[in-house]
């Protein structure tokens, strides 16, 4: 999709205003010449202060950007567009984070097993003076499977520090028994989306 414009978009200083390497993977699928700058934005929001989770994921992913045009505002070259996301898992009404030791893992993983989970993915692209704000959400159905399984895969270490405890992308797609709605946006990015934004964006010009 991004052919149509890799001329323009080639021309431009890109930032991916996030440490995630499945981000970045993703975004060399499709050949975007970006880099990469974290944000050091303390993701503290409050999410009984959102009506829905998603926007709380997108006022995160908001201030990650503003964080990085802040680090960026000195330097010789400015950043022609900004792209910052923030996924979270929902189970029952219930928002899980990034499980940061093995018994929160744990925890986290025996919610949603044997059940299906929402995740949602807030994007927001800083475009010079244009802020386009979206969100992608996939329904995701976990196997019903022993505690000695889930005891298992996390001693692999892939559970910690992911939304919900799991990585689709990795040995945790053998817990997941189907998906509805796009694979990429479990990983961290909804590509589809993203790339129809950019596409909207730079077509005009």
């Amino acid at each position: 999709m991004l052919q149509a414009i890799k001329n323009v978009l080639d021309s431009k200083r890109i930032i991916l205003a996030s440490a995630s390497p499945r981000r970045k993977d993703i975004l060399n699928q499709v050949k975007l010449n970006f880099e990469v700058v974290t944000s050091s934005f303390e993701e503290n929001l409050n999410p009984e202060c959102y009506s829905h989770p998603y926007e709380f994921a997108i006022d995160t992913a908001l201030h990650k950007a503003k964080d990085v045009l802040e680090k960026t505002s000195k330097d010789t070259r400015k950043p022609d567009l900004i792209i910052a996301m923030d996924t979270v898992v929902v189970c029952k009404g219930k928002m899980y984070g990034k499980p940061l030791e093995p018994d929160r893992a744990f925890e986290m993983l025996k919610q949603l097993i044997g059940t299906s989970h929402s995740v949602h993915t807030g994007v927001v692209c800083l475009a010079g003076e244009k802020i386009i704000k979206f969100h992608e959400s996939t329904e995701v159905y976990m196997a019903n499977v022993s505690d000695h399984v889930i005891r298992e895969y996390i001693k692999t270490g892939e559970p910690l520090d992911k939304a919900g405890g799991y990585g689709i992308q990795g040995i945790g797609g053998s817990l997941i028994e189907k998906i509805n709605g796009d694979y990429y946006n479990v990983v961290g990015l909804p590509l589809h989306r993203l790339c129809q934004h950019l596409l909207n964006i730079y077509s005009e010009h």
